[in-house]
C-alpha cells in the first residue's frame, strides 16, 4: 500500500516544500513541534531506517544536516533536533527542527492543527535561506503560486 508519504511527494496530497532531488524531499510536518520543523524523506518507500541502503540514508542524513544549520541560522535555535522515529507512517523520515532546550523533543507537544499562515511563512523563510547554501541553492523547490 502506497503510504501517505508517497501521496505527497506524488502531489496527491498538498506538501510544503523546501528540497526536493533524486533520491529524497523534504516538506514541513504536519503537525511540527516548533515552526520550521521538516521531514527529510526518501522517495523510496523504506519502512525502517536500518533497512535504507548505506548511500541513501548518508544522503538523507547529508540534507538533513543542510536543513539543520538553515534552520538554525533562520530560527535562531540553540541546535537543531533530529529524531528517526517512524510510529506514525510506514515510510522512513527523519525530523528535524530548531530546538532550545530538551522540552522540544516531547512529541506530545506538536501542533495538531498549527495556522497555515504562519506554516507557509515557515517553508518560505526555510527556501530562502537554503538558497543562500550553494550546495543547496539547487534543490529547493520555487515558491508555491
Amino acid at each position: 500500500m502506497t503510504t501517505i508519504f508517497t501521496r505527497i511527494i506524488d502531489g496527491e496530497i498538498p506538501g510544503r516544500f523546501v528540497w526536493s532531488d533524486e533520491q529524497c524531499v523534504a516538506f514541513l510536518a504536519a503537525a511540527p513541534l516548533q515552526p520550521g520543523h521538516t521531514l527529510v524523506v526518501p522517495r523510496a518507500e523504506v519502512d525502517r531506517w536500518i533497512d535504507a541502503d548505506p548511500d541513501l540514508f548518508a544522503h538523507l542524513s547529508r540534507v538533513a544536516q543542510i536543513i539543520g544549520r538553515a534552520q538554525q541560522a533562520e530560527f535562531d535555535c540553540v541546535r537543531p533536533g533530529l529524531i528517526i522515529q517512524g510510529f506514525e507512517v510506514d515510510h522512513l523520515h527523519l525530523h528535524v527542527w530548531p530546538t532550545w532546550s530538551p522540552a522540544d523533543y516531547d512529541f506530545r507537544r506538536a501542533d495538531g492543527d498549527p495556522d497555515a499562515a504562519a506554516m507557509d511563512a515557515a517553508a518560505a523563510r526555510l527556501r530562502s535561506r537554503l538558497r543562500e547554501d550553494d550546495e543547496a541553492a539547487a534543490h529547493v523547490p520555487a515558491e508555491p503560486v
